[in-house]
């Protein structure tokens, strides 16, 4: 399978997901926005597009960041699900998932950041996948906002702080608010890069310090991760 990775800043990696990708020798290829390399112009390019997140938001502008153009990426998502292929965002991502749709994110009534458990809706105790897992299980978080639904789309998990946390579109095309592919190296990077977050909001109920952060187990979350990823890859490959 051919998988292509958007990635806006250095220190939002695909950690996980990548880890996967390699086990199961799968081709990588990726656009690093912030390196100004460009996104894939045919969707032949590749079978299951993953877009990760970044510190920008949907109403960021090309002019306050140079590097992220919200209206290009939204196209190359939308060109990517009316071609068919499987897609799935992480935070950001999934904000541009919703907005590519039609359905305009929103801020989170919480901001979260750590590891803090989701907990499924009736809707995700059917979901052909999530069904599959706990009730109620721990993840990572580092957000202040919620991708935006569509008609069509449910809400599959929330936590405490933020009432859309899994959100599916259509049978293979998911958002993630959440952070199932973080790793300890993954959360070095965002205490590296955005540790000013960390003392603007460390007062706030859902905000955990860095020695709670590092001291996260992030194995179980990865698990569920590998999992929900051989899925996609199983009903995304079926069609070929």
């Amino acid at each position: 399978m051919k998988l292509h990775i958007i990635m806006h800043e250095s220190f939002e990696a695909p950690a996980a997901i990548e880890t996967w990708a390699k086990s199961e020798n799968h081709q990588i290829s990726y656009t690093r926005l912030y390196q100004n390399e460009q996104l894939p112009t045919q969707a032949d390019d590749f079978d299951f597009l993953v877009v990760m997140g970044g510190p920008q938001s949907p109403a960021t502008t090309v002019e306050e960041c140079h590097h992220f153009d919200v209206q290009k990426e939204t196209a190359l998502i939308k060109m990517a699900i009316d071609n068919d292929k499987a897609v799935f965002g992480a935070c950001l991502g999934a904000q541009l998932i919703g907005e590519a749709l039609g359905a305009k994110f929103d801020h989170s009534p919480n901001r979260e950041i750590g590891v803090f458990d989701v907990i499924l809706t009736e809707a995700g105790k059917r979901d052909p996948f999530f069904s599959s897992l706990p009730e109620k299980f721990p993840v990572g978080h580092w957000h202040g906002d919620m991708p935006g639904l569509t008609s069509d789309s449910e809400i599959l998990a929330f936590s405490e702080g933020c009432p859309r946390q899994i959100v599916r579109y259509t049978p293979k095309i998911y958002g993630f608010q959440c952070h199932f592919e973080f790793t300890p190296e993954a959360i070095e990077g965002m205490i590296e890069n955005c540790a000013d977050e960390l003392v603007q909001y460390k007062d706030l109920p859902y905000i955990q310090n860095i020695p709670t952060l590092r001291s996260n187990d992030y194995n179980e979350m990865n698990n569920y991760l590998f999992k929900f990823l051989d899925y996609i890859e199983s009903i995304q490959m079926k069609k070929e």
